[in-house]
């Protein structure tokens, strides 16, 4: 594929994954739409997909800078759950699994959704007593969770260091069996040749340069690389660089960027058959179907734009999996990256309306942004059909910054999300 530009190589793996004997359509963009989503990844063609399917709205344009999934869709580690402590986040991600696991029927198109289940390890009598305290704050919201026993792990996950003398000693741990994976480009090329059927516009390398204000200050237009389209109203769906478009629009998001590094490493015979997490370190990790080990850690220690390794952060998650799973040590690795996270304060999103009208907002989900496509899309999609915020989105409106109503996952669970 060297010397392809991100379109070719995006349509090329269409014919590749689907047979396909034409190619994409690639429209050229109209001078108005009813609704103009910015950023082409998983969120924002999700909402085209509902907003056409759920709402007859199909006078949409999906604008993506670079090629549809090359953004953050296509760079998270694929882990899909719900083991969220407050009931509003619980909710939220609980019917983003439930519509996972009808995606790939809804789509007609294979998202590789596999529910291998969620072990998340505790390495202290407090990480136990928290992760108790989590299990039991799960079940109360109706999301499935068990504990499980310091054996019943070394059973599962005999790569697992359980030895006395590990230096991240096993306690136990807790479990999520509805939990799993998602093959990221998939979840995103099957939005968009879904969305793309119902009459939905998907513009590629078509970079939003302005954002177009009236005289009451409404947002009627963007200003593009490929010239100015009119909207009667705009969404803001990029995952990493939600601060840099509210900049255009003259209003300031309570949200920070950092790089989240990840890593795939050669493929291997089955040795890990779920996901775990460690609450010691941060560092999680998976064995994809291809068989690489698929490992995600820590942030960067400070903001950025660049997707790119940093090497303290990267010696630390790949040596905290080297000491939990010793017999991995000599694993290569054929890949790193780093996705852009949107965090805010309570690592919880932002989704509904921003303060200048005509422009609607999803964003800051941090590390949760590629489990949340399916309940993001739907929820912004319903916000935009009917100017009024769905349900499971009332609690993660923008407002809850100034009243102090927010949602503390970080705290609640002692880990970031």
């Amino acid at each position: 594929m060297q010397g392809y530009s991100g379109w070719k190589v995006f349509k090329e793996g269409l014919r590749r994954q689907m047979g396909w004997r034409q190619a994409w359509r690639d429209p050229v963009p109209q001078e108005s739409y009813d609704v103009v989503i910015v950023g082409g990844g998983g969120h924002g063609l999700a909402t085209a997909y509902y907003l056409a399917k759920n709402y007859g709205i199909r006078n949409v344009a999906v604008l993506e800078k670079g090629w549809i999934g090359g953004g953050n869709t296509g760079r998270n580690t694929t882990v899909v759950r719900s083991n969220y402590y407050y009931p509003a986040s619980a909710a939220l991600y609980d019917h983003s699994v439930k519509l996972y696991e009808g995606l790939a029927t809804e789509l007609n198109y294979n998202v590789m959704f596999s529910q291998r289940g969620m072990i998340t390890l505790a390495h202290s009598r407090h990480d136990l007593e928290a992760a108790t305290r989590w299990v039991g704050a799960m079940q109360l919201n109706g999301v499935d969770s068990e504990m499980i026993s310091r054996e019943e792990i070394a059973r599962r996950v005999p790569a697992l260091d359980m030895s006395p003398a590990a230096r991240y000693p096993v306690w136990g741990g807790f479990m999520q069996k509805r939990a799993g994976t998602a093959r990221h480009d998939a979840v995103a090329w099957g939005y968009a040749r879904a969305a793309d059927s119902l009459g939905v516009d998907i513009i590629q390398n078509c970079e939003v340069t302005g954002m177009v204000r009236d005289a009451s200050g409404q947002v009627v237009a963007v200003d593009t690389s490929r010239g100015r389209i009119r909207a009667g109203k705009v969404a803001m769906t990029v995952a990493g660089h939600s601060t840099v478009l509210a900049d255009m629009a003259g209003f300031r998001l309570p949200i920070t960027s950092y790089a989240l590094q990840a890593f795939v490493s050669e493929p291997l015979k089955p040795v890990i058959d779920t996901v775990i997490l460690s609450l010691a370190t941060g560092v999680y990790i998976s064995q994809s179907d291809k068989g690489g080990l698929v490992v995600g850690g820590s942030l960067d220690l400070y903001p950025s734009y660049a997707q790119r390794g940093n090497l303290p952060t990267m010696r630390n998650v790949l040596g905290a999996v080297a000491e939990q799973y010793p017999s991995l040590g000599r694993v290569r690795f054929l890949r790193q990256w780093a996705g852009i996270v949107d965090i805010c304060p309570d690592s919880s999103p932002i989704i509904g309306q921003s303060p200048v009208p005509g422009l609607y907002l999803n964003c800051g989900w941090g590390t949760g942004g590629f489990k949340a496509i399916p309940v993001g899309g739907t929820l912004l999609a319903h916000h935009l059909a009917t100017d009024e915020p769905h349900e499971l989105a009332r609690s993660f409106s923008l407002e809850r910054f100034t009243t102090g109503a927010l949602i503390d996952e970080a705290a609640a669970s002692g880990i970031a999300h």
